[in-house]
C-alpha cells in the first residue's frame, strides 16, 4: 500500500509533536512534496550521502531521520556544500526528508527507551522528567539481576549495535550495578542529574574528559559511554514498528554505521582508584 508525504508527516508530529523540541532544533519535513505518494520509508540516524543512496538503492520514497539535516540557517544549497549536495541528491531522487530529533528523545516511548529497554532495564521512570508528564529526557531503570559494572560494560557492548567506538567505562570494574540511568545521544549534560538520582551506572555518549573524570571523583554513578550512533540506533527499531501499523507501508531500517569513528587500538585497562579521589 502506499501513502502521502502529508500523511505520513502527520503521523510522526502526532507521535512526537513538533512543541516538544528545544527551541534551537529543526524538526519536521525538510525535503519533499507533501502530495508525493509513499510506498516505502527508510528509518536513519543521520542523512548523509551514504544513508540517502542507500534509501536510492531500496526504492525509498521518504527518510525519517533522527538528526537534522540543516540545524542552522543556510543561505545555499548548492552543490558546492556538503549538505547543498545531500538536498539536491534528494530532490534529484524524489526522496523526502522529515527528522525527529528532541522531540522524540524526550517521548514516551522514545529514543532512551528503547536504549534501556537493550538493556532489559524494568521499571522505567524519566531522568530529567517533564512536569506533569510521562515525558521526559533520559531513562531510570533497574537491572533484573544486579551485576558488576564490568559484567555490565560487556553486555552494554554486546546488545549495541558494534562500532568501532565500542563501550568504555569509568569506575571500579568490581561494582555492583543495580539501577542505571540511560540517555541516548550526547548526554554530558545530565551527569548531575544521573548523580542527583543516585543510580549506580549511568550510559550515554560523547562523555567529554573533566565532567566524567569530576563525577566519578566525585562519589557519582559509574559511566559507561557509547558511540552517538550506537545508543540512538535502537529507536530505528521503535519508530519503523509505528510506521508500519499506523501507515501500513513497507519500512525499512538502516544498519549503516554513521558514526565518524572508523579505528580503534585498543590499550591495556587499568584498575581504577578504589576510593574516590580528594
Amino acid at each position: 500500500m502506499n501513502t502521502s508525504v502529508a500523511a505520513a508527516v502527520a503521523a510522526l508530529d502526532d507521535r512526537y509533536p513538533p512543541a516538544w523540541a528545544e527551541d534551537w532544533d529543526r524538526v519536521g519535513l525538510v525535503v519533499g512534496d507533501p502530495s508525493a505518494s509513499v510506498g516505502r520509508i527508510l528509518c536513519v540516524v543521520d542523512c548523509v550521502p551514504e544513508t540517502v543512496a542507500e534509501a536510492v538503492d531500496v526504492g525509498a520514497d521518504l527518510i525519517v531521520a533522527h538528526h537534522p539535516l540543516l540545524m542552522r540557517g543556510v543561505s545555499s544549497v548548492a552543490t558546492t556544500s556538503y549538505k547543498g549536495r545531500i538536498v539536491h541528491s534528494l530532490v534529484k531522487n524524489d526522496v523526502a526528508l522529515f527528522t525527529a530529533h528532541t522531540n522524540a528523545d524526550v517521548a514516551s516511548p522514545g529514543v532512551s527507551d528503547a536504549l534501556a529497554a537493550r538493556l532489559g532495564l524494568v521499571d522505567l521512570r524519566p531522568l530529567v522528567p517533564v512536569p506533569d508528564s510521562a515525558r521526559g529526557t533520559g531513562r531510570i531503570g533497574r537491572l533484573p539481576v544486579p551485576r558488576p559494572l564490568s559484567a555490565l560494560t560487556a553486555q552494554a557492548a554486546a546488545v549495541l549495535p558494534r562500532t568501532a567506538w565500542g563501550v568504555r567505562a569509568a569506575g571500579d570494574p568490581d561494582r555492583v550495578i543495580s539501577t542505571v540511568a540511560v540517555c541516548g545521544g550526547a548526554g554530558d549534560s545530565f551527569l548531575g542529574a544521573a548523580a542527583a538520582a543516585g543510580v549506580d551506572a549511568y550510559l550515554t555518549a560523547d562523555l567529554r574528559h573533566h565532567p566524567a573524570s569530576e563525577a566519578v571523583a566525585g562519589g557519582g554513578p559509574a559511566l559507561l559511554d557509547a558511540a552517538h550512533w550506537a545508543t540512538e540506533r535502537p529507536w530505528l527499531d521503535d519508530l519503523a514498528g509505528f510506521l508500519r501499523a499506523t501507515l501500513e507501508v513497507d519500512v525499512l531500517v538502516s544498519d549503516l554505521d554513521t558514526d565518524p569513528w572508523t579505528l580503534h587500538a585498543a590499550s591495556v585497562p587499568r584498575t581504577p582508584p578504589k576510593e574516590p579521589l580528594p
